[in-house]
């Protein structure tokens, strides 16, 4: 349902638009797929985390970019249209690239099944945003009250979810501790610090760099929680859950200090 309102706010223009900066592009989504999978499995090594945390670490930090990314870009005065542009290529890669990144850094806690994988993110994203997209081009101005809403809409069904996986893991919530979210909080910090930096390196204009930072920190947890449902278990969505609530904290404190700063 969030990925079939995401392709509804697709314009083709906004597929055009991936074209006129492919070094902005590039950098974004080379730094989504090569560090964040192993700051996940470095950081949840690092803090000894168990085997159903790493993996669950493993599937976050293999995810796309987030679907909130573009509000959050939008608050914090970044490059828009950029924001959606990476957020629309992470996701589309995501159907070959994440179930890839998930075999490669977790075959060795448990088999991993990379050709299902592959056909759950198939009809988890692609099939739905291209839906979207389809919906959005034949319909046209007739969607645009549901359009307008799209955002709070999958506000609610992610809440939904984050919601059923808390319900399902009642009894294992006593396993949490303090690395779990320790991990998920450093996972985060040190995804938006480096495609800051990077962006920084490669002098990128400010609100490019932001875009990427905020791209690169902000990973599709709702992709995370239902590819640990359906292949793994429900302990293995705990990271992924959590994360969900967590960078909506670290979004207010991104977006206080972009716009307020001189």
């Amino acid at each position: 349902l969030v990925m079939l309102a995401m392709g509804m706010t697709i314009e083709v223009k906004d597929l055009k638009k991936i074209f006129k900066n492919p070094k902005w592009i590039i950098v974004g989504t080379f730094l989504q797929y090569t560090l964040m999978p192993l700051l996940a499995f470095v950081i949840s090594m690092l803090l000894e985390l168990s085997d159903e945390f790493l993996l669950g670490m493993i599937i976050l930090g293999s995810c796309p970019g987030g679907t909130a990314s573009n509000v959050i870009a939008y608050l914090s005065k970044a490059n828009l249209p950029l924001s959606i542009s990476l957020t629309i290529v992470s996701t589309l890669l995501s159907f070959v690239l994440t179930p890839l990144l998930i075999f490669i850094y977790g075959k060795q806690l448990i088999d991993i099944d990379i050709k299902n994988l592959m056909i759950t993110t198939f009809f988890i994203i692609i099939v739905p945003i291209f839906l979207g997209i389809f919906i959005k081009q034949v319909f046209k101005n007739k969607v645009n009250i549901f359009i307008n809403y799209s955002p709070f809409f999958s506000q609610i069904i992610i809440a939904f979810i984050i919601g059923v996986i808390f319900s399902l893991n009642a009894n294992n919530l006593q396993e949490m501790n303090h690395n779990l979210f320790l991990a998920i909080i450093i996972h985060n910090m040190l995804g938006i610090t480096s495609g800051y930096i990077v962006s920084k390196f490669l002098k990128f204009p400010e609100d490019v760099r932001k875009t990427i930072a905020i791209e690169v920190g902000m990973q599709n947890s709702g992709l995370g929680v239902s590819l640990s449902l359906i292949h793994f278990s429900k302990i293995v969505a705990l990271p992924s859950a959590i994360f969900s609530l967590w960078h909506n904290i670290s979004a207010i404190v991104l977006i206080n200090v972009w716009t307020k700063k001189k």
